[in-house]
């Protein structure tokens, strides 16, 4: 009888040994690194040794026994077979859909408008939206095209960059008058909202920098922590206090009047950027390249 807890296990090792990495495998796999490594010890178990070792060079990092090394190849091939037959399931009536994947804050504030557009003039195509932050979803096959923002080093994927990413300063049009938008003392007197979310490498300013670049005092309380990118923009609009965000996310609700951009003279690049990503192993389907095409295309004359 096949067991479904051995295919976690072996989905869960394959990762772990891709990366030599159970955090990098839990972060493809969107679960934890203590659930990587609690899948890939009942696997040990199971065979009766260690699968893997650690070795230090410059840090550490997780290697393959021999045994394991061995394996490892059939390992890869069986779950890609699973994920072709998977696909074949679908059948003939996949053809006309596209499966989109993106974050929730990225569906919510910048790409859901754009859905609706592409509907309006592609009435042939039935798009389904995976709204997740696991790039796993495109890697094997289980969404057709996604919308990620990073630094672009993800692996078993192509990618197609969309467009470059800066943060900005926003509140609400309510709690702030048009003098006072380029007033660093106003600034640091207000409620300031910190976006807790994890930005790795991204180099995304605190608000530490942002007051010392302004040259305004020092704020007078610690604000409001939060990790949630979407809250500190529903904070920002509720008139909570000044957030620090990702232009792409609020660029709608400033246009609209619906938040106001605070010292919009100055800059805060960021090292992330807006990609488009394909699996690495399909053939891209024709109505895939027909939204691919389309939304690289919208992005670039919005931004002409």
């Amino acid at each position: 009888m096949r067991s479904l807890n051995r295919l976690k296990w072996l989905h869960a090792f394959e990762a772990t040994a891709r990366h030599g990495s159970f955090t990098r495998a839990a972060q493809e796999l969107g679960v934890t690194s203590a659930a990587v490594g609690q899948l890939v010890r009942s696997l040990e178990d199971w065979v009766g040794y260690p699968l893997l070792h650690r070795t230090r060079t410059g840090k550490e990092r997780l290697a393959l026994v021999d045994e394991a090394r061995d394996a490892l190849q059939d390992i890869t091939q069986g779950l890609d077979k699973l994920e072709t037959g998977l696909n074949k399931l679908r059948g003939r009536q996949a053809r006309s859909v596209v499966v989109i994947t993106a974050s929730q804050v990225l569906v919510m504030n910048w790409l859901m408008d754009r859905l609706n557009r592409f509907s309006e003039t592609h009435a042939n195509i039935d798009l389904r939206l995976n709204v997740t932050e696991k790039l796993m979803d495109v890697q094997h096959g289980e969404a057709d095209i996604g919308i990620r923002c990073g630094q672009g080093d993800w692996a078993g994927v192509n990618k197609t960059w969309l467009m470059d990413e800066e943060a900005v300063l926003v509140c609400s049009p309510h709690i702030v008058s048009p003098e006072k938008m380029t007033c660093g003392e106003w600034l640091s007197t207000q409620k300031l909202i910190h976006d807790d979310t994890s930005h790795p490498g991204a180099d995304f300013p605190s608000w530490g920098d942002v007051l010392s670049v302004l040259n305004a005092p020092k704020a007078r309380d610690s604000g409001l922590h939060i990790n949630s990118t979407s809250a500190v923009i529903l904070s920002a609009l509720g008139g909570r206090g000044v957030a620090i965000v990702r232009h792409a996310l609020v660029k709608s609700l400033i246009e609209t009047g619906q938040l106001a951009q605070l010292h919009p003279e100055h800059r805060w690049p960021l090292k992330w950027s807006y990609y488009v990503v394909t699996p690495q192993k399909s053939v891209i389907r024709s109505e895939v390249k027909v939204f691919h095409d389309w939304l690289i295309q919208d992005v670039l004359s919005e931004n002409m």
